[in-house]
């Protein structure tokens, strides 16, 4: 006999909801033949195990008075154990909540948590002792919070951080490093400031789990692309209360004025293989939760299982989670991992996926800023370009482009200024706006910019995998020396080269994306794939902080020119169908000769100047962009002026090293950057 009383409850919301006589719980298991809800004491150790009661749509729910707020529980399943088939329920196995809000401990893998063998028997180990339990507590939206931050689309920057390492070695109180309230800190709040950026990209932070070959190397999954729960945020960066300590990070980053997107991982869970953790989806709905075929999962992520996001099941999950970290976390946007799933029917790509068109509908959802990264392995992988118009998409070829002509490649000029001008191979005019392509040079996979300069080589031996992982073609460069140096000429070289990196990246039509932590010179020391390094490595080092000012500097500078003269985020062509309604601006290429560029400029393949000119449409600015990618010095006169215009004073707005202005000329003594207002 239960010491609950039970009722038959309600079917939503799903998950555990407080009420004043007890806690509804509702749990989607459409295969199950029964649920269990299983109670735990504060020390672990399981009090009841409760029947569910009533079954309706899928949805297995019960109201258990007597249970307050807080109470420890997790969920075991009974049904067909026929792996052949994808049904993999095994009462043995303790379940984490798809819907939990919180739970009492990180997710470490143990083998008890397999729910099968390697001979492919059931294995009937208790995994209660292994798996962190659930906590029945309800969140709410808060009405008191610091208003969001109102982002303008050509203004955004977006800046990727990782909380643990941005904060780890910041100079703050112990308790808050490497935490959630360390990113709101004085310092860090101080330093994102100066950069003038406008949306901090967080890397995951739902609840992630170190996979089982990594665990036993002795490293750690430390990026947290490998989660197990979409609602629960990460326990291991808060000091006590996750969730109310993610909620005031978010609070002090719209108090400093930021907007604050997050880095999801809706492609795959923790559970990898299927001989691997048996912790929660596996359990519940394996057939259901995971795209498989002729009784084998569809891998299309890497990570051992990939999520069907074109079940019912599973978009209402995600579309629940997002409105959830929106609606009562606080954040304003997402950046999808391996956006391509997300598209996926059964099982190709569509652009009209319902997964997609569930979040563009969505009234809370379509007003958020929504970033794909938009590819998987699987087939037809790769869909840059590819998404609905309500997507922002991170542009690989904008990335390699624009390495390749600062690597000084040759036949690179044509390539190069389409990427400067939005990549319309990709975003098509009157389609899309150059905004939909998030431009940038360095991600958290592969090189930090300054590795990128530093290194011609990979060096991720520290895996442990004997330095096959990562990108094998960085397109990079060390000036002559691999790796760290103190030669005058080789630093100043790499710093601008950096300095043009940058500069090149936020005078690209699109929206710009940094990397955090470039701005700090940071390093880690040539490894192009530091997933599994919760280091040094990794950890920024903010006691290079001061060397690099001009970093720094140069950020925060063209930041500013960027608000102040839209037209260099967002030009209106008169042929894109997209601005109709708008006057239309004007841009003319010009050759070292500032002459307009020619059918033969463009092919010529040894060439390695490019300029152009943005004139706005009431003629209020006319900047004249200039990228130079030789050490070879050439001088460049200024471009010819209708006669009203030629007393028009010239303004250097930025200027990289290796820039001199002279009457009616520009000396380019090596590589170089530079934007003058005529």
């Amino acid at each position: 006999m239960s010491a609950y009383q039970v009722t038959q409850g309600q079917t939503f919301p799903l998950g555990p909801s407080i009420h004043p006589n007890g806690i509804n719980f509702a749990v989607v298991s459409e295969d199950a033949s029964q649920l269990y809800l299983c109670l735990f004491d504060d020390h672990d150790q399981e009090l009841e195990s409760i029947p569910f009661i009533a079954k309706h749509r899928g949805i297995w729910h019960m109201l258990v008075l007597g249970l307050k707020a807080g109470q420890k529980y997790g969920i075991r399943a009974e049904g067909p154990f026929e792996p052949e088939q994808q049904l993999m329920f095994n009462p043995a196995k303790l379940l984490i909540d798809p819907y939990a809000k919180a739970l009492s401990d990180k997710l470490v893998w143990h083998p008890d948590q397999a729910a099968i063998t390697e001979q492919g028997v059931i294995q009937t180990q208790d995994s209660a002792h292994c798996v962190p339990k659930c906590l029945a507590i309800e969140p709410k939206a808060q009405t008191t919070r610091p208003a969001r931050v109102s982002v303008a689309n050509h203004e955004r920057s977006l800046y990727e951080l990782h909380v643990k390492g941005f904060t780890q070695q910041l100079d703050i109180d112990d308790q808050h490093k490497g935490k959630y309230l360390g990113v709101i800190s004085r310092p860090a709040i101080a330093h994102l400031q100066s950069l003038n950026i406008t949306t901090i990209q967080l890397m995951p932070c739902f609840t992630f789990m170190t996979e089982r070959h990594l665990q036993q190397l002795g490293l750690s999954n430390y990026w947290g692309y490998n989660p197990i729960n979409f609602f629960t945020p990460e326990p291991s960066y808060a000091e006590s209360d996750a969730v109310a300590e993610f909620q005031a990070m978010i609070d002090g980053l719209r108090e400093a004025g930021f907007e604050v997107i997050l880095d999801v991982v809706y492609n795959h869970t923790a559970e990898s293989e299927l001989d691997q953790s048996c912790v929660s989806f596996r359990g519940l709905d394996n057939g259901r939760y995971y795209r498989h075929h002729a009784g084998q999962y569809l891998n299309y992520t890497g990570c051992g299982n990939c999520f069907d996001t074109f079940s019912p099941a599973s978009i209402r999950l995600i579309c629940d989670s997002m409105r959830y970290w929106v609606d009562v976390m606080g954040v304003d946007g997402f950046r999808f991992d391996l956006g391509v799933d997300l598209g996926r029917t059964d099982h190709d790509f569509s652009a009209n996926a319902p997964l997609l068109q569930a979040m563009l509908q969505d009234p809370i959802l379509s007003q958020t800023c929504l970033v794909m990264e938009p590819w998987d392995i699987g087939p037809n992988g790769y869909q840059v370009g590819q998404f609905p118009k309500g997507f922002l998409e991170c542009n690989d070829k904008y990335r390699d482009s624009v390495k390749r002509f600062w690597h000084g490649d040759s036949g690179m000029i044509a390539e190069f200024a389409t990427r400067l001008l939005g990549s319309r191979d990709c975003f098509h005019k009157g389609h899309k706006s150059a905004l939909n392509s998030v431009n940038y040079i360095t991600y958290h996979d592969g090189f930090t910019l300054e590795d990128l300069v530093s290194y011609q080589q990979r060096h991720n031996l520290a895996n442990m995998e004997d330095n096959r992982d990562g990108h094998g073609d960085n397109i990079s460069q060390n000036f002559g020396v691999e790796g760290d140096t103190q030669d005058p000429e080789i630093l100043a070289l790499r710093l601008n080269q950096k300095i043009c990196f940058l500069a090149t990246l936020l005078l690209s039509q699109g929206t710009p994306h940094l990397l955090g932590g470039d701005e700090l010179s940071h390093s880690q020391q040539g490894n192009n794939n530091a997933y599994c390094q919760d280091n040094d490595i990794t950890w920024l080092n903010w006691s290079k902080a001061s060397q690099s000012q001009a970093l720094k500097d140069t950020i925060s500078q063209l930041m500013t020119l960027r608000k102040a003269y839209p037209i260099l985020a967002e030009v209106h062509l008169e042929d894109d169908a997209l601005f109709q309604h708008l006057p239309a601006d004007q841009v003319t290429w010009l050759n070292e000769n500032s002459d307009t560029m020619s059918h033969e400029d463009w092919h010529t393949p040894d060439r390695h100047f490019i300029a152009l000119m943005l004139t706005t449409a009431n003629l209020s600015s006319r900047l004249w962009l200039i990228f130079y990618n030789q050490a070879t010095p050439i001088k460049v006169p200024f471009p010819s002026l209708s006669n009203q215009d030629q007393d028009a004073q010239v303004e250097v707005l930025f200027q990289s090293q290796n820039v001199q202005l002279t009457d009616k000329h520009i000396t380019c003594s090596g590589a170089c950057v530079a934007l003058v207002r005529l």
